[in-house]
C-alpha cells in the first residue's frame, strides 16, 4: 500500500537532509582538517585577480568536500545556497581591537593543575564564526570563517587539555545579549569572564551575577581576572547549578535580563536549553537569552522532523500545515 505523502513534505525532507549533509561535511573537517587550506593554495589561485579569496575558498572545499557544481541539481545546490553564504573572511583586527581582548591580560598564567594561555590559529585554519543561519524556507547555514593572518586567543587548560577558549564565535554569538543587558543582569557559566566584563562595562547594567558551579573555575577568575574588571564592584561570583538556582533562588532575584551558556556546543546544549527554557516562567519579568540559541533549535528541530517523518511514513495522513506547526512547537 503506497503512503500518500504532500509533496511539500517530501520537499522539506530534501531540505533537511541538505542541511544535514553541509553539517556533517563541516564537522568532518573541522575535526580532521580544519587546516586543510593553506595561504600558499588561495594566493595561487587568487595571484592573476580572475577570483576572490572568498570565490577560491568556496572553490576548494567544493573540491575537498566532493562537489562538483555541472555535476547536478544536489551539487550545485549545496554549493550556491549552502557553501558561498558560509564562507567569510574575517578580520583579525575586529577582535584584537575587541575591548576584553585589550583590557584583559592573560599571559601565560599557571595556577597549580590549570593554565592560562595564547593559542593560534593559522592564516585559512577553518572555524565556526557565528551563530547558525536559520532562512525561512528552513535551510540552515553554520557560518565557516577564515583569517587571511595567524590569529591568537586565549585558552584555558586543565592538566594540559583544552578546557574553554574564548574565540571569534564566542564574541560574536554574545554579542546580542551583550546589547541587550541593563539593569540586573544573571548570566550562567562563567569561562573567561568574557560576558561580565562587557557587560559590567555598560553603564545602564547595575549588576551582573555570574552563576559558575566549578570552584576551580571560579578561583581562577577570581584570583587573575576579575582583579583587572574597571567595575569588578558590580560583579557577584555565585557558586551553584544553573538549573537548581534558576528555580529556587532567582524568582526572588528579579533580574532583566539573564543570559545562559553553560554548553560547549549544539550536542550537549540542546537538553539544557529544553530544560532552561521550562523554568523561565518562574521569573516572568526576566528576558532570557541563550548562547548560540540557532545551532540549538536546528539540533532540536531536526529531531523533530524525523520524528514526524517516521509518522508520515506510517500513514498519518498529516497535512503540511501540520507538519509545520509541529516543527516549531519544539520548545
Amino acid at each position: 500500500m503506497q503512503i500518500y505523502k504532500d509533496p511539500k513534505i517530501s520537499r522539506l525532507r530534501e531540505t533537511f537532509d541538505n542541511n544535514y549533509e553541509i553539517t556533517r561535511l563541516y564537522a568532518v573537517y573541522l575535526e580532521r582538517c580544519p587546516e586543510a587550506i593553506t595561504k600558499e593554495m588561495i594566493d595561487t589561485l587568487t595571484d592573476d585577480g580572475s577570483i576572490s579569496k572568498k570565490e577560491a575558498l568556496v572553490a576548494l572545499l567544493s573540491e575537498i568536500f566532493g562537489l562538483d557544481f555541472d555535476r547536478g541539481a544536489h551539487d550545485r545546490r549545496l554549493i550556491k545556497d549552502y557553501l558561498t553564504p558560509s564562507v567569510r573572511l574575517l578580520d583579525r583586527k575586529k577582535y584584537e581591537n575587541d575591548p576584553y581582548y585589550k583590557n584583559i591580560k592573560l599571559t601565560d598564567i599557571k595556577d597549580g593543575n590549570w593554565e592560562i594561555k595564547w593559542e593560534s590559529y593559522a592564516p585559512y585554519r577553518a572555524v565556526i564564526c557565528d551563530d547558525m543561519i536559520l532562512n525561512t524556507d528552513f535551510t540552515e547555514i553554520p557560518p565557516l570563517g577564515f583569517f587571511t593572518e595567524e590569529f591568537r586567543f586565549p585558552a584555558v587548560l586543565e592538566g594540559g587539555n583544552e578546557w574553554m577558549t574564548l574565540t571569534p564565535v564566542d564574541l560574536d554569538t554574545s554579542e546580542e545579549a551583550i546589547k541587550a543587558a541593563f539593569g540586573r543582569v544573571v548570566t550562567f557559566g562563567l569561562g573567561l569572564g568574557y560576558y561580565a566584563y562587557m557587560v559590567s562595562e555598560k553603564e545602564t547594567v547595575e549588576s551582573i551575577t555570574v552563576i559558575e558551579k566549578s570552584p576551580d573555575v571560579i578561583r581562577l577568575f577570581k584570583k587573575h581576572i576579575l582583579p583587572q574588571f574597571p567595575h569588578k564592584e558590580k560583579v557577584k561570583i555565585v557558586e551553584a547549578d544553573a538549573f537548581e538556582y534558576a528555580e529556587k533562588l532567582m524568582p526572588s532575584e528579579h533580574f532583566d535580563i539573564a543570559f545562559v551558556d553553560t554548553w560547549r556546543d549544539a550536542s550537549d546544549g540542546a537538553p539544557m536549553y529544553k530544560k532552561m527554557k521550562a523554568l523561565e516562567h518562574l521569573s516572568p519579568n526576566t528576558k532570557f537569552l541563550y548562547w548560540i540559541e540557532n545551532f540549538l533549535i536546528s539540533r532540536l528541530r531536526a529531531e523533530k522532523f524525523e520524528e514526524l517523518w517516521e509518522q508520515v511514513e506510517n500513514g498519518s495522513g498529516m497535512s503540511y500545515e501540520e507538519f509545520l506547526n509541529k516543527i516549531k512547537q519544539i520548545v
